[in-house]
C-alpha cells in the first residue's frame, strides 16, 4: 500500500482531480483549480506584555472568485502551515458553490498559540494581522470570519482596525462578529446545525429512525457541542463525546447541556457525571448509528476507518477522512456526508451576515435558521442525487456538483479559452 496521503493541499488536488475528470469538462479547468489564485505570507511583529517583541507569521489564502469575493475564517493555531491554509481555501470554494453561495474560497491563519497569550497580546496580534493583509481584504473582495481557536470578539478588533485605516466602519468586512456591531443572529450555532440537519435528511433517505439513535462527537468545541445538543433535542442518544483532553462516555446516553456547563467549569469533558473515560481511538470505534466527526483534519484514516462502526458519518469539521479512510468507509456501506455539505452551516449564515451588512436590514433567529435549514436540504438532495445516478461516493458527487457550478462560471467569464 502507498504511503497515506496526509498533506491536505494534496487530498483537495486529489479531490478536484477526480471531479474533473468524472465531469469530464476541460483539462484547463484542473489547471485553474488546483491551486490558489493568490497566497499572501505576512510577518506580524507584535509588543508582548513583557516587553519583548515577537514577530508572528500569517497567511491568506484566496482560492477561486468566478463565483464571487473570497470567503473563509481565520484561525489562530501553533501548527497551522502553508499547504493546511491553501487546502482549506480550495475546500471552501467548493463548500460555497455547493451551497449555492456568489462566494469563492478563502483562509486565514497565524501561527501562534493563544491559549499562552493575554488579551492584550491576542488584541495587538489581531489588528497587526489585518492591517498586513488590508490590501487584499474587503466586503467586495475578501470576507474573513472566525475559526479554530478566533471568535467574535477578534472579529471586533479586526473590524475596528480596518475600519481605522478606511476612514470609515466597514462591518461587512468580516462575518462572525458581535451582534451590537452587525453579526448576525443564529452564527455562533450554524455549524452544528447545518450537520445535524443534513444527517437527519440522512437518517431519513436511509430509513434510519432518529428515536433513540446512537450518537457519537468527537471534539466537543463550538460546533460539536451544538450538534451534540441538537440530536439530543431531536430525541436522539448521544453516547460519547470528546475533547482535546479526553473523552466522556455513557451507553445509555449523556446530556450534551450538563456536559458543556461541566466543561465550562474544567475546561475539558472528561470525568463529567455519570460518565466514564473514552480514549480518542475507542470514541471513533463505538458502535453507533451517527459518527460526528468535529476536530481536526486526518481523524479517520486507513489505520482506523476499518473500526468504524457508524451507519451515517456527517463531517462537521474540514478535512477529518483521508482519501484512504474515505474508500474503506464507501466500501463498508457507511454513508459518509463530506465536510464541504456537513460544515457548511457557518459559512451559510455568514453569508446572510454579509448580506444583512450590506442591506443594513436585520433578520429575526428563526428567519435565519429557516433559510439555513432550507439551504442544506437542497444541497443534500443535490449530492444524493448526484450519488445515486453516477454510483459515485457522497464525496465525489458533492465534488462533482460543486466543481461543476465552479467550472461553468468560468467558462461563461472567458477563462477557459
Amino acid at each position: 500500500m502507498t504511503q497515506e496521503t496526509l498533506n491536505p493541499f494534496h487530498i483537495v488536488q486529489r479531490q478536484i482531480k477526480e471531479a474533473v475528470d468524472a465531469l469530464g469538462v476541460e483539462p484547463a479547468a484542473y489547471e485553474i483549480l488546483k491551486q490558489p489564485m493568490r497566497f499572501l505570507e505576512v510577518s506580524i511583529p507584535v509588543r508582548m506584555d513583557d516587553g519583548s517583541l515577537k514577530v508572528f507569521t500569517g497567511y491568506r489564502s484566496q482560492h477561486n472568485d468566478a463565483l464571487g469575493p473570497t470567503k473563509g475564517g481565520i484561525r489562530y493555531h501553533p501548527g497551522v502551515f502553508a499547504d493546511e491554509v491553501k487546502a482549506l481555501s480550495m475546500w471552501m470554494t467548493f463548500k460555497c458553490s455547493l451551497l449555492g453561495l456568489p462566494y469563492g474560497g478563502g483562509k486565514g491563519a497565524i501561527a501562534c498559540n493563544p491559549k499562552e497569550m493575554s488579551k492584550g497580546e491576542l488584541e495587538r496580534l489581531s489588528r497587526g494581522f489585518i492591517r498586513a493583509i488590508a490590501q487584499i481584504v474587503g466586503p467586495e473582495k475578501d470576507i474573513p470570519a472566525p475559526d479554530v481557536y478566533t471568535n467574535p470578539q477578534i472579529m471586533a478588533w479586526m473590524v475596528d482596525e480596518f475600519s481605522q485605516l478606511r476612514g470609515y466602519n466597514n462591518f461587512g468586512l468580516m462575518t462572525g462578529k458581535p451582534l451590537i456591531i452587525g453579526g448576525s443572529v443564529g452564527r455562533s450555532e450554524a455549524t452544528g446545525r447545518g450537520c445535524v440537519i443534513v444527517a437527519l435528511e440522512a437518517a431519513r433517505v436511509l430509513g434510519l429512525p432518529v428515536q433513540g439513535a446512537r450518537v457519537v462527537v468527537q471534539g466537543f468545541g463550538n460546533a460539536g457541542s451544538v450538534a451534540a445538543r441538537l440530536m439530543h433535542e431531536a430525541g436522539a442518544r448521544v453516547i460519547a463525546v470528546n475533547d482535546s483532553k479526553g473523552g466522556a462516555y455513557n451507553p445509555d446516553g449523556l446530556d450534551p447541556v450538563a456536559v458543556n456547563e461541566y466543561k465550562a467549569r474544567t475546561g475539558t469533558v472528561k470525568g463529567a457525571p455519570g460518565t466514564r473515560d473514552i480514549s480518542n481511538a475507542d470514541l471513533l470505534a463505538l458502535e453507533c448509528d451517527i459518527l460526528i466527526p468535529a476536530a481536526l483534519e486526518n481523524q479517520i484514516t486507513s489505520q482506523n476507518a476499518g473500526q468504524v462502526k457508524a451507519k451515517i458519518v456527517s463531517e462537521a469539521a474540514n478535512g477529518p477522512t483521508t482519501p484512504e479512510g474515505d474508500e474503506i468507509l464507501a466500501g463498508r456501506g457507511i454513508l459518509v456526508i463530506p465536510d464541504i455539505l456537513a460544515s457548511a452551516g457557518g459559512v451559510t449564515v455568514s453569508y446572510f451576515e454579509w448580506v444583512q451588512n450590506l442591506q443594513s436590514f436585520y433578520w429575526t433567529e428563526e428567519e435565519v435558521n429557516a433559510r439555513l435549514e432550507q439551504m442544506m436540504k437542497r444541497s443534500f438532495s443535490a449530492v444524493y442525487r448526484m450519488h445515486q445516478e453516477k454510483k459515485v461516493p457522497m464525496r465525489q458527487a458533492a465534488f462533482m456538483v460543486a466543481v461543476d457550478r465552479v467550472v461553468q462560471a468560468m467558462r461563461v467569464r472567458g477563462w477557459l479559452g
